[in-house]
């Protein structure tokens, strides 16, 4: 019996383990030192953690991964750029732009979670059909309605041609929540000590909300959503709920991420949300039917220090630091494919065996 749960955590754990393989052997050959690379991986995990995080209850509710949290980090971007305009600053900007920014996340969740209702059994590919959507819709707004229909006082955040958004804003805000509590380590490891507070509350947040009614309600859905629909619990509700929740989480995580930065991309700062954040998740041991805080903190972790040391290993095994660039975008695009490849196989499985 013991045999036998060593094997279960082993074979859970084979992703993570993995991957912290190829990071410590990139490790040295990068020739970074430790200093700089725990500066850097502290950066990464606070900006990263809450985006990661966002993914969780779409899982739990039996939906897969939700590829259109892009909606919610579109959203953060809005409220980004209102503050920007209304030169709001500090931590008072970082607030302001999520209260603006709460609404529009959860008019799209409303609207995602009705799609990925009309689609269930197919949610992952809709929700990301779905994010590529808005990210037009998005795109329009910002082109063609700011500065035009929605009133933008700063000029200096328009095209030449008097409206529509400059490709790229710096930020009034810009670490605006990693200045505010800080705690030296040493010469020049920094900790964002209020960042982190914000994503434990996130965590505490997700692990006391599965205990609650609705939570255990998302759990029975995703277990098995004809035997919840015969248990009374209204299926649909509990998926919409979980999509919206899961929009604003993103919203928050995306405003976190840049204020970390300290400008936006405008048109393509949310292109790869989802797919970082999924691959982060899945290298932490998740899979697409279940996850937990612990997948999220180990995956951005372990997926993050891969992005740190790869580039410059691959510099010093090739001579070419972009040969480690490309190596981690298909690690990252690989990790994603495989999980949805190994949970279609595993469904085929379970329906022929029915």
């Amino acid at each position: 019996m013991k045999t036998k749960s060593i094997k279960y955590m082993f074979n859970q754990s084979l992703v993570p383990i993995l991957f912290i393989i190829i990071s410590l052997m990139a490790l040295p050959l990068s020739g970074y030192t430790t200093s700089y690379v725990i500066r850097e991986l502290i950066a990464r995990i606070s900006r990263n953690v809450f985006l990661v995080m966002s993914l969780l209850l779409p899982i739990m509710s039996g939906m897969g991964i939700n590829f259109s949290i892009v909606m919610g980090a579109m959203s953060g971007q809005i409220g980004l750029i209102l503050i920007t305009d209304w030169g709001v600053q500090g931590i008072a900007g970082i607030f302001t732009a999520a209260l603006v920014a709460t609404p529009i996340a959860i008019i799209l969740g409303i609207f995602g979670g009705h799609v990925l209702n009309r689609a269930k059994g197919r949610e992952m590919i809709t929700s990301m059909m779905l994010g590529l959507f808005m990210a037009g819709v998005y795109q329009f707004f910002l082109l063609y309605l700011f500065g035009s229909v929605i009133p933008i006082r700063n000029k200096s955040l328009l095209l030449a041609r008097g409206y529509g958004i400059k490709n790229t804003i710096r930020l009034d805000v810009a670490k605006a929540m990693d200045s505010l509590l800080r705690l030296r380590v040493g010469t020049s490891v920094i900790i964002p000590v209020f960042t982190f507070i914000v994503i434990a509350i996130g965590c505490v947040f997700i692990y006391w909300f599965r205990k609650t009614k609705l939570g255990q309600d998302m759990r029975a859905t995703g277990f098995d959503i004809h035997v919840s629909r015969s248990a009374g619990i209204n299926v649909d509700k509990v998926r919409l709920q979980s999509v919206i929740i899961s929009t604003v989480l993103a919203c928050y995580g995306q405003i976190i991420f840049l204020q970390n930065i300290g400008n936006i991309n405008v048109y393509n700062g949310a292109d790869q949300v989802h797919l970082f954040a999924t691959a982060a998740l899945l290298v932490g041991g998740a899979a697409i039917t279940k996850a937990l805080i612990s997948n999220v903190l180990v995956g951005t972790v372990i997926f993050h220090l891969m992005f740190i040391v790869m580039p410059a290993a691959g510099n010093a095994i090739m001579g070419q630091a972009i040969l480690g660039e490309h190596l981690r975008m298909f690690i990252s695009y690989g990790v994603v494919t495989i999980a949805l490849v190994i949970h279609a196989w595993k469904n085929k499985s379970n329906t022929s065996m029915d």
